[in-house]
């Protein structure tokens, strides 16, 4: 019984790590490194590819950080992920010790692609910048075909991010932005003269009502560009707002109706101080042919520095 036991075991274990030891024997080869442009895929043109290779050239010179290109026909059923960061670990992109190196990776035939960051660049170069990177700056050029000016696009952005500059705002980002900006000086506008009006009622009712009417009659012109939600939204809020505003004048002069002669028409500088509204905008299988033919490479006897990757970067796909 034992026996049937140990071999059922054995069995089972054998069967858990054929398949992992198949896996890793299958795994997608990585290319010799041969420049600061890798072109296995032949997707830059070559004019193009030798003006990339001077300017990374410049980049490391000017600013000590390493950063490569590579493109394949295909991962071979292998994950973007996983060769990723053995392509990172093999060629040690970065300064030994500063760790400052990128690498862009592009799989033709699957469509996707990855920018790996190396750990000295992961402060300046975060995840969510390198998805924008690809998504915001590549991927849309990808889609029409124009691989060479996607490339050259997200080498300078990783260039304009490793220098302190800011990537330009996505256009959905605008959009949204242009399109709250009304509503927005709407609600404020209302809050002002639910403010002043709900300060010259006598009671939380009364303030709240002509704030109400006020924010109401800002809130009509919102509805008639933004939808009746506007107009409820604006009328509530001039209400709270009329009615807080009675409780605060009450509470720094008392009934301002009952002071007669008072020269009080100017705010004290501490009243309007409360909230305030923001407009928020390995190794193994091949790539089924030789690694010397093809693509485009002139790096001059370039290598990786000694640079570590930890897996951060982003992905995406066109």
């Amino acid at each position: 019984m034992k026996l049937h036991k140990a071999r059922s075991f054995f069995a089972g274990l054998v069967g858990l790590l054929v398949p992992t030891i198949f896996s890793f024997g299958l795994a997608l080869e990585v290319p010799p490194l041969r420049g600061r442009i890798n072109d296995y895929a032949s997707m830059i043109q070559p004019d193009k590819a030798r003006e990339l290779e001077s300017r990374l050239s410049d980049f490391e010179r000017d600013t000590g950080h390493q950063v490569a290109v590579l493109t394949i026909p295909s991962l071979k059923g292998d994950a973007l992920e996983d060769f990723s960061i053995r392509v990172a670990e093999n060629w040690k992109i970065g300064q030994k010790g500063f760790d400052n190196g990128a690498i862009l990776l592009v799989a033709q035939k699957e469509h996707k692609l990855r920018i790996e960051v190396g750990y000295g660049l992961e402060g300046v170069l975060p995840d969510a910048i390198a998805n924008r990177i690809i998504n915001e700056i590549i991927v849309p050029r990808f889609r029409e075909n124009d691989y060479s000016g996607g490339i050259e696009a997200g080498i300078e952005s990783i260039f304009k991010i490793t220098r302190g500059e800011a990537l330009p705002n996505s256009s959905q980002d605008k959009t949204r932005i242009k399109g709250n900006r009304p509503a927005a000086g709407l609600f404020i506008f209302a809050a002002l003269i639910a403010l002043i009006v709900g300060i010259s009622r006598r009671t939380p009712l009364g303030g709240a009502f002509g704030g109400a009417i006020s924010a109401g009659a800002i809130g009509i012109g919102g509805a008639l560009t933004s939808g009746p939600g506007l107009w409820i939204a604006v009328s509530l809020a001039g209400a709270i707002v009329g009615a807080l505003a009675n409780f605060s004048a009450a509470a720094v002069w008392g009934n301002p109706r009952s002071v007669k002669g008072s020269r009080r028409e100017r705010w004290p500088r501490d009243v309007l101080t409360g909230g305030a509204f923001i407009d928020g905008s390995g190794s193994g299988g091949s790539y089924g042919g030789d690694f010397g033919s093809g693509g485009f490479s002139d790096g001059g006897g370039f290598s990786g520095g000694g640079g570590d990757f930890g897996g951060g970067g982003a992905s995406g796909g066109w």
